[in-house]
């Protein structure tokens, strides 16, 4: 029973603080200019702070166990059984390729396992410790939920490997031990995304050779197989009176969280604003997006994008706040006289009886961590997985390459420098925590500085990734390989280094150019002088007529000077 009372009140804890959290994008290597896979994460939350995991491979005694500390609050929530080897896992990628993302929908409350010992978290980790590829690490996820229970809310996984890009969603079975879930391989050449909504509608049931259920394991290794589900997914929802229609009409998303407003307007808009960059005819689900007509226009799972897809493009797609929509939160009352695309939370609010909602973008102020996990088939595992990783929010975060065989984070990201009480002036997460809290106080004055610095960095870094994978690859090509892994480890040693570094140095030249609201005159970081020692006469742009006319109509003649 206290254990049952400690996870209600986590539950409320993560509901209340991480609700429409977490943001998505799925691209296969069809779909991309280089033929990378790429899968995203933006980890959202008010209570996670940014840091680079890490877990090294081991080798396991008969009877060791782990332990389970639940995400949302970092109670032991148990232990499972280690299995006899686990692989390196950087971040959330691991030394075979595999990667993984999630983003929770929540679905109906009562379908979450108050006994359910997994929770969300346990469970990447734990596939990501176990996997070699993206398909068996939905056989572990499943097995795992089968055996020790789900206790998590309803949840969406991205799940890549060096060939593959899979999109899974899985709810708790409330006071039945295990969860119902669904996997969908992402055509080849296609792109997706997932926002805090279940996206899932119908798909093709079992028919033994492309689509198949957790009573045909032993096909799972089949290339024809783009479809794996819980075998009694249907008939699971039809007992809890979810569902009565035909088993080929069942819609996932409507049986167990139905769509409303905050799932349209809130989360699946995120995915629309990705898909708009790059397809063509999203207009056709504008009024569905924006809440307006929730009977129509669903978006596909999946589509097609109109050109190939870089790196640069993965990043753009972290950074949007609607730019290039009527939605572009730089335009609207709540930008304030600096044109801010970020919102002071709650995400919900009232005024004289009326409820309100702050529109929500990919990028948002309380993100902890986010990245780009890139994959490629034809590298060898050691040098073909990149964990693109940055801290804060993506909006003005960098993004540093870390290979997923290196053998320790550099010591700016490193898990323990620093956490959400305790300030490191070398961590990663507060060095970019400075800088944004002087963006969200000038931010249309400021970014251009910080955008001029984020992309000399990430573009530098993508040339770098080149030669370095270049020479290691002629280094495992000679068998080389603890050598490889040395010089993949010293390179991202020094990227970490440099990123925050560079980062403090923005910190300071930010300060000094923008000190009291005013603006220094200077040229390429070279602040101008009057000749005798002093500064330049500062400019002092003041306020935009827009806000100038908005204290006008509200003060009337108050401000004038007679």
């Amino acid at each position: 029973m206290k254990y049952l009372k400690s996870l209600i009140a986590a539950l409320f804890l993560v509901s209340g603080l991480t609700s429409f959290a977490c943001t998505n994008f799925l691209v296969t290597k069809g779909a991309t200019v280089d033929g990378s896979n790429f899968i995203t994460y933006v980890a959202d939350s008010h209570i996670r702070y940014g840091e680079l995991y890490y877990t090294p491979a081991a080798d396991w005694a008969e009877g060791s166990v782990r332990t389970i500390y639940d995400r949302g609050t970092n109670e032991i929530r148990g232990s499972v059984p280690q299995p006899a080897h686990t692989y390196q896992v950087v971040g959330y990628i691991n030394e075979n390729q595999v990667a993984m993302g999630e983003t929770t929908f929540g679905g109906r409350e009562e379908l979450v396992d108050p006994n359910g010992l997994i929770d969300y978290g346990s469970l990447m980790f734990m596939a990501l410790e176990r996997s070699k590829s993206a398909r068996e690490a939905i056989k572990i996820m499943a097995d795992l939920v089968e055996e020790y229970g789900y206790g998590s809310d309803g949840e969406t996984f991205s799940i890549s490997d060096k060939n593959e890009v899979w999109y899974m969603e899985i709810i708790g079975k409330g006071s039945e031990k295990g969860a119902v879930w669904v996997a969908i391989r992402i055509p080849d050449g296609c792109i997706s995304g997932h926002a805090n909504a279940a996206r899932i509608q119908t798909f093709p049931l079992r028919d033994g050779k492309k689509s198949i259920t957790d009573k045909d394991w032993k096909k799972l290794y089949n290339n024809d197989v783009d479809v794996i589900y819980k075998h009694d997914i249907i008939t699971f929802a039809r007992k809890k009176g979810y569902f009565e229609g035909k088993d080929k009409e069942f819609d996932f998303s409507a049986a167990y969280a139905p769509v409303d407003f905050s799932a349209a307007r809130i989360c699946d808009l995120r995915v629309w604003a990705m898909f708009n960059e790059v397809c063509d005819g999203m207009d056709e689900y504008w009024d569905y997006v924006t809440g307006k007509d929730l009977e129509h226009g669903r978006m596909p799972l999946y589509v097609k994008p109109n050109r190939q897809i870089s790196l640069n493009d993965m990043m753009s797609f972290m950074r949007n706040h609607f730019q290039g929509t009527e939605l572009d939160k730089t335009l609207d009352v709540g930008a304030g006289p600096f044109g801010s695309p970020f919102r002071c939370n709650p995400l919900y609010w009232e005024y004289n009886g009326e409820k309100y909602f702050n529109e929500r973008s990919v990028e948002t102020m309380q993100t902890g961590f986010s990245f780009i996990a890139q994959t490629r088939n034809w590298m060898p595992d050691v040098v073909g997985g990149i964990i693109w990783f940055g801290v804060d929010d993506t909006n003005s975060t960098v993004y540093t390459p870390f290979y997923c065989s290196i053998t320790e984070v550099p010591i700016e990201f490193r898990q323990g420098n620093g956490d959400m009480l305790t300030y490191s002036d070398n961590a990663a997460f507060w060095v970019f925590n400075r800088v944004a809290h002087f963006k969200y106080l000038f931010y249309n004055r400021v970014i251009g500085d910080i955008q001029k610095v984020q992309s000399e960095l990430e573009n530098s870094y993508q040339e770098q990734v080149k030669k370095t994978d270049n020479h290691v690859v002629d280094l495992l090509e000679d068998g080389k390989t603890e050598e490889a892994v040395a010089v993949l480890t010293k390179f991202s040693r020094k990227l970490g280094f440099n990123t925050v570094k560079r980062w403090k140095e923005l910190d300071n030249f930010l300060l000094v150019k923008y000190l009291d609201s005013n603006v220094k005159p200077e040229e390429n970081g070279e602040f101008f002088g009057n000749g005798h020692g002093y500064p330049a006469k500062p400019k002092q742009p003041g306020y935009p007529d827009s806000w100038k006319k908005n204290v006008i109509e509200s003060t009337g003649d108050r401000f004038i000077r007679k």
